[in-house]
């Protein structure tokens, strides 16, 4: 039987736009196969494999950076416009490649609220929030551009270095209860793994243009955060109810409250077949605590 699958090998070169906390991981896991994985930074940096891209000053990469590319990587969000920077500046320069994937990572936000109701790929978007509205937005673009694209959409992303165990330590952390309210939630290392084990797979795989990345078990953040104190060897504080605590978040915190929704993974577990490393907030929180510990 013929091997179809793609392996990512040194021959691929991959650009990254938008070196930030999902970014430089998958930029990282791409370098360990052996392919040049190189990241935008909006300023220069001493990081060899940084290139500086900023379209709101119009600084935007070298002829030579694109040399060579084979796969991109997008995860930089919509300008005040809710157009699509990467787009806009370098539309033109990135159709000239001879690309094999483009990937873009969106966010579950343009689903909008559902009450705790499962969401799926199949289902019409309805972005409540600007923000999502906007992503929306460049989906489209993306998806018009005539590219190899696929969209990640994704919900809350923790890791290492960014979880509830962080903001406890940092006391960052809200002890806020809402009844019947669930969040999704990945872990940064799922999104990484599970954009490789597509391109890797992807002559043998259906081809699917929108996928929703997010773990086994949807479930209220208080939830999360009570498993966090036990894991820290603390006590938990007492809660405070949601109506309480509202006035005194920010209207982006508010806006987060504000959606209930469950995000299916079927598609990219049961159908694709990705098999993820963490299914639930316990398996990464126990991640996180071992880097803390380290």
């Amino acid at each position: 039987m013929t091997d179809l699958s793609s392996p990512i090998t040194a021959k691929n070169k991959f650009l990254i736009f938008g070196g930030g906390f999902s970014g430089d991981y998958f930029a990282k896991s791409i370098r360990k196969l052996g392919s040049i994985a190189l990241a935008s930074s909006r300023s220069i940096s001493n990081e060899p494999n940084s290139f500086i891209f900023n379209s709101e000053d119009n600084s935007i990469p070298e002829d030579s950076i694109f040399e060579g590319v084979t796969h991109i990587l997008s995860c930089i969000p919509p300008d005040k416009n809710g157009n699509d920077p990467v787009l806009k500046r370098l539309k033109n320069k990135i159709k000239n490649l001879s690309l094999t994937w483009v990937g873009y990572l969106s966010t579950t936000g343009v689903y909008g609220n559902t009450y705790g109701d499962w969401v799926y790929e199949k289902d019409q978007p309805n972005p409540l929030q600007e923000r999502s509205q906007r992503r929306l937005n460049c989906e489209r673009e993306w998806i018009n551009s005539d590219l190899p694209i696929q969209i990640f959409r994704l919900p809350g992303i923790y890791g290492p270095g960014r979880s509830t165990l962080e903001a406890i330590k940092t006391k960052k952390i809200k002890v806020i209860d809402k009844e019947n309210q669930v969040f999704s939630r990945i872990h940064v290392a799922d999104i990484a793994n599970a954009i490789i084990y597509l391109i890797q797979n992807k002559n043998n795989l259906d081809f699917h243009q929108i996928i929703n990345v997010a773990d086994d078990e949807p479930c209220s953040q208080i939830e999360v955060i009570r498993y966090a104190y036990q894991l820290l060897g603390l006590e938990m504080p007492k809660k405070i109810l949601f109506e309480e605590a509202k006035k005194d978040l920010s209207p982006i915190a508010q806006s987060f409250w504000k959606e209930n929704r469950r995000v299916s993974n079927k598609l990219l577990c049961e159908k694709l077949g990705y098999k993820l490393i963490y299914k639930n907030y316990k398996a990464g929180l126990n991640n996180c605590l071992i880097k803390i510990k380290s």
